[in-house]
């Protein structure tokens, strides 16, 4: 039973990235035959982001009061309804309308998939299955450059969106029959409206202000995001069954210093992939499958470190691992802050590589302590948040991203954006999530010990 639940969760953590990462690779040509712009082009990742973030901790809280395979399997279907229709979009609009479907069913895969292998291995297992998990991860965003540069070469990018869903309609039957039936934990509980409402303003207002800066509007939906903030804290501080247990981030620092730290990790690293696919394609002449080969280099580390950090996160401290990738990764964004139009391929490669090592060594150890820092009860609302603050940080990290190329590219078409403009866009986003980095080493080192609590 065992090897049926690590084997039906490692597959929906292989499908989540190879979605993100193929994607990003077919961007280029996307923008070219949809007449998209660099800034719209960013909008056809956010979406799926941000739908996630807005629909991660409801559909957790959902899993702990109904049962965490039903929503799995209803995610599943969802995001592959939406892979066949992002694959059928006939113009930019539907297009991001279709990842927002794609999103609102990764959430769901991916609020309960970790809580399901969590919940039938014992504390001494779970570094490891968590390892194995992770590198099934990072394996979808090694394959997705090499198959979405392949595809978007020989069948066009529609393809990258179609191959999902006979993936998808694999991993239906699997979970439906290979996983077992889980009581729900919480079965009478009763759902948090009022701080949903307040949650969902809140991200949707943030991260999309955060876009749309420094536009009116953008200022509007930042005011807005802080409003529902502010009365999300005032709700949950209240509510007997809150939808975020704000008591658990002010009693539980490991858990609170663990998230922290994973919401500065994403948002530090993850438009890298966006970015360089834009770079490596438009500034670099690179074809679409040879830029899909060159951005493999960071993935491929991050699948091969992760289970052996994962597996030492089960005898050391987690935050000494965590820690120690997290500055890794600061020292490969710092030198991809100094790419140009000159910068050789080597050079790319080793950044790349630098950038996988320090995500390897720190995710597996930092995901093994916020999950061991909590009672079994509360596995899938802990499985949801931790999920929750990586997909924001994913949010957050385009966000930034979107916010230099609107000032300094602003709205041309992809294949008109003059080259200069766009390097001088990418250093400045590479140098700020460098900043953001070593930032959260700080709650990483501070969160304590998780080992001797679980004791």
């Amino acid at each position: 039973m065992k090897r049926a639940v690590l084997l039906v969760t490692s597959v929906a953590a292989f499908l989540f990235p190879f979605m993100s990462s193929s994607v990003n690779v077919a961007l280029p040509t996307i923008g070219a035959d949809l007449a998209m712009g660099a800034v719209e082009l960013a909008w056809v990742t956010t979406a799926f982001l941000l739908t996630s973030s807005l629909l991660l901790v409801p559909f957790g809280r959902l899993g702990d009061m109904r049962g965490r395979k039903r929503v799995l399997v209803t995610g599943v279907g969802i995001y592959t309804l939406g892979s066949a229709l992002a694959g059928l979009a006939p113009n930019g609009e539907m297009l991001i309308a279709a990842r927002a479907v794609q999103g609102s069913g990764g959430a769901m895969l991916a609020a309960t998939s970790v809580a399901i292998l969590v919940s039938v291995h014992a504390p001494g297992e779970r570094g490891k299955v968590l390892g194995i998990n992770a590198a099934a991860l990072y394996s979808g965003l090694s394959a997705g450059p090499a198959v979405g540069g392949f595809l978007t070469q020989s069948l066009g990018w529609r393809a990258v969106m179609l191959v999902n869903v006979p993936l998808g309609v694999v991993l239906l039957f699997a979970a439906l029959y290979r996983l077992p039936q889980q009581s729900p934990e919480q079965p009478d509980a009763r759902f948090d409206w009022p701080g949903f409402a307040a949650y969902a303003a809140f991200l949707f207002g943030g991260v999309y202000g955060l876009s749309e800066l420094p536009s009116s509007h953008g200022i509007a939906a930042l005011g807005i995001g802080l409003a529902g903030f502010l009365a999300l804290l005032r709700i949950e501080s209240v509510r007997s069954e809150p939808l975020i247990d704000i008591a658990l981030f002010r009693k539980n620092i490991a858990f609170a210093m663990s998230n922290l730290a994973a919401l500065l990790n994403y948002s530090a690293f993850f438009a890298a992939t966006f970015l360089l696919s834009l770079y490596l394609q438009l500034v670099t002449g690179l074809s679409p499958s040879m830029a899909g080969l060159v951005l493999i280099a960071m993935p491929v580390i991050q699948a091969f470190v992760s289970p052996a950090a994962g597996r030492m996160s089960d005898r050391f401290e987690p935050r000494v691992l965590a820690s120690s990738g997290m500055a890794f990764t600061a020292i490969g964004l710092f030198l991809m802050s100094r790419f140009d139009a000159g910068s050789s391929l080597p050079t790319i490669v080793v950044a790349l590589a630098l950038l996988g090592l320090g995500i390897g060594v720190f995710s597996s150890p930092n995901t093994n302590a916020v999950m061991t820092s909590v009672e079994p009860t509360r596995y899938g609302l802990a499985s949801a948040t931790l999920s929750t603050m990586r997909q924001v940080g994913m949010v957050l990290s385009m966000g930034i991203a979107t916010l230099f190329i609107s000032m300094k590219v602003g709205t041309a078409d992809i294949l008109d954006t003059p080259t200069p403009l766009f390097v001088d866009a990418m250093q400045s986003t590479f140098i700020l999530c460098t900043v953001a980095c070593l930032v959260g080493i700080i709650p990483s080192v501070f969160r304590g010990t998780v080992h001797d609590a679980a004791t």
